[in-house]
């Protein structure tokens, strides 16, 4: 799990997604010698809140990503509890040709009052989110782009 920005909800998504670490945010200006996510043919999920924002952060960290040679299996683009602009709607949509998948993770208010995510009753529209992302970085790499 790698975060578009710092606040993304990366380490949430890396404590309910089993073997999955979070790798920070991704630095939209790289060390000019190596990409700032050395996934080293491990699929890479980047996580976004769902603002006009952060869809800006997104677009500049697939491109640092796609510039290191690292793929993103797949986008989860977390709720921050209000509705999803149409700007970043519209920058989502020009980013799903460059991921192997976006999978919408809705607001759980209840993860924001813990310090374990795991010890929260997820309702059944975010359990199927995380499935989603985990068939995005399944063994045979399916939904994974260079």
């Amino acid at each position: 799990m790698a975060g578009a920005h710092g606040g993304a909800g990366t380490s949430t998504l890396a404590a309910l997604l089993p073997a999955a670490w979070d790798m920070g945010a991704v630095a939209a200006m790289p060390d000019a010698d190596r990409c700032p996510v050395q996934a080293k043919g491990r699929p890479v999920l980047l996580a976004v809140r769902n603002t006009a924002a952060a869809a800006r952060c997104a677009t500049a960290a697939i491109a640092v990503l796609r510039q290191g040679g690292e793929g993103v299996a797949g986008l989860a683009i977390v709720s921050d509890g209000g509705p999803e602009p149409r700007d970043a709607t519209a920058r989502f949509a020009l980013l799903e040709w460059q991921v192997g998948g976006v999978v919408r993770v809705p607001y759980v208010r209840a993860l924001r009052l813990v310090e374990d995510p795991a010890e929260v009753a997820l309702p059944a529209k975010a359990q199927q989110a995380l499935e989603e992302l985990r068939r995005l970085v399944t063994a045979d790499g399916r939904g994974w782009r260079r």
